[in-house]
């Protein structure tokens, strides 16, 4: 993924999942697309998920702690 959506939660007391698909429902309030890659940071990936609803999750260290990089994976487009 090249170009998404960074979105910022720190909360510790949400789940990562929840995160997603609340960053997932304004990336496609806001884009009119349904994203379906999300990058995290692995330090932030304290539940063991590869997979949110239909958005594959997977770690990136380039990613900042209680961020999420949302979009869409260039291979399906």
């Amino acid at each position: 993924m090249n170009i998404g959506m960074m979105w910022f939660d720190n909360d510790p007391k949400t789940a990562l999942t929840a995160k997603i698909e609340r960053a997932a429902d304004f990336y496609c309030n806001k884009y009119g697309r349904t994203p379906n890659l999300c990058l995290v940071n692995p330090k932030s990936m304290t539940e063991d998920i590869s997979m949110s609803g239909n958005i594959a999750v997977r770690p990136q260290s380039m990613v900042l702690p209680g961020h999420l990089w949302i979009g869409l994976d260039e291979k399906d487009n």
